[in-house]
């Protein structure tokens, strides 16, 4: 199995990319989505060993036909983006396996979890096409930030608990905003949540876990589902802790970029 942590200040740990012995690595706090509802929410997975089975590694949104928004921290190497997934071990019938041509890392990623910029968008070789499970997100407005508590969902096929147990079935469970201003008090997460970071949970009970790297924060706003963040880090060890919600990259901050680099379709 390989694992992966990324520790800053011994505190955070990315829900980071690493397997299990199953091939897969859930939300907690979560149950089983309804089927064929989070319609742009993807499914990053890796051939570890070039054999040709693959294996779950993050989450991710579709947000164009050709493009695929997820973490920084996800990208590893060479991937399939598997988009209309449900059960990760079994065939749908609604899923599309493309590979990826080209990965775009945000320029100010640095690798380190704290400074932020936890965002890639990946072009796929071929356009998803609308089979009716799948659909391009909404985002947000520019520099939209939630209100305190505001209830979005996170979505994922990450950790379910402590114990390691990883689920077969899409997970979603809803997560309260945390907002800026009591995200970055000392005994929450202090100086490393930045205003570019969407909070959600710190409940203890909920949580994204190891799995959901990636995948996105779906929140109904301004008349539609639109999707405000890209799971980036949570605490290390145990994912659900009081005060230590799980801490997302707030996609409105980054709209420019994400559209600088989704506009080249067609590459020169």
């Amino acid at each position: 199995s390989v694992y992966v942590h990324m520790y800053t200040k011994g505190l955070i740990c990315a829900e980071a990319p690493f397997n299990h012995n199953v091939h897969n690595e859930r939300v907690i706090g979560g149950h089983d989505a309804k089927p064929n509802t989070w319609r742009w929410q993807i499914s990053l997975q890796m051939d570890s060993y070039n054999d040709g089975s693959y294996y779950h590694l993050c989450g991710g949104t579709l947000i164009d036909s050709f493009f695929i928004m997820t973490a920084a921290h996800c990208i590893l190497s060479q991937y399939r983006v598997v988009v209309g997934e449900y059960n990760l071990y079994e065939y749908d019938g609604s899923e599309q396996f493309i590979r990826v041509e080209k990965i775009d890392v945000h320029p100010q990623w640095t690798g380190d979890l704290a400074k932020g910029n936890d965002i890639a968008i990946m072009k796929l070789a071929n356009p998803v096409y609308d089979n009716g499970y799948v659909a391009v997100a909404d985002l947000p407005a520019p520099q939209q930030m939630l209100p305190h508590d505001f209830i979005c969902y996170i979505t994922g096929w990450g950790l379910m608990d402590y114990s390691g147990s990883v689920p077969a079935v899409l997970q979603v469970a809803p997560i309260n905003v945390v907002e800026h201003s009591v995200c970055s008090q000392p005994e929450w997460w202090g100086s490393i949540a930045l205003r570019s970071m969407v909070c959600a949970g710190g409940d203890g009970i909920i949580s994204g876990c190891q799995g959901d790297s990636g995948g996105p924060l779906s929140c109904y706003t301004d008349g539609a589902w639109r999707v405000h963040g890209v799971v980036s880090y949570g605490p290390s060890g145990m994912c659900n802790q009081v005060t230590k919600p799980t801490v997302f990259t707030r996609v409105s901050f980054f709209l420019e970029w994400i559209f600088s680099v989704s506009s080249n379709t067609i590459d020169p």
